[in-house]
């Protein structure tokens, strides 16, 4: 059963209160006699398992673009030391070419 919150609007006095969803909400302070009106609060959604956005709602070329990107992040550094060996390759043939 839910909880509900309720608060009274004239001694501002809140409530909470254990209800099935066919009673009918409380409309008196229990206090002052006052009316009691219903306190809406954010509800806490804790999403657990697999997916929930990744595998359901992107599409599979979405997917390979971002493993694509990753790869292509791994071959840049690859590239670079290559680089880096050829330029130590060619200034040590340089002087032989003299």
């Amino acid at each position: 059963m839910p909880t509900y919150q309720y608060q009274c609007t004239e001694c501002g006095n809140g409530l909470e209160a254990v209800q099935k969803f066919s009673d009918d909400a409380l409309t008196t302070c229990p206090d002052c006699q006052g009316k009691l009106r219903k306190v809406f609060s954010a509800v806490g959604v804790v999403f657990k398992g697999s997916g929930f956005y990744r595998t359901d709602s992107r599409s599979s070329s979405s997917s390979s673009v971002a493993s694509s990107s990753s790869t292509s992040g791994s071959s840049t550094s690859s590239s670079a030391s290559s680089s880096t060996s050829s330029s130590s390759t060619s200034s040590s043939s340089a002087p032989a070419a003299s």
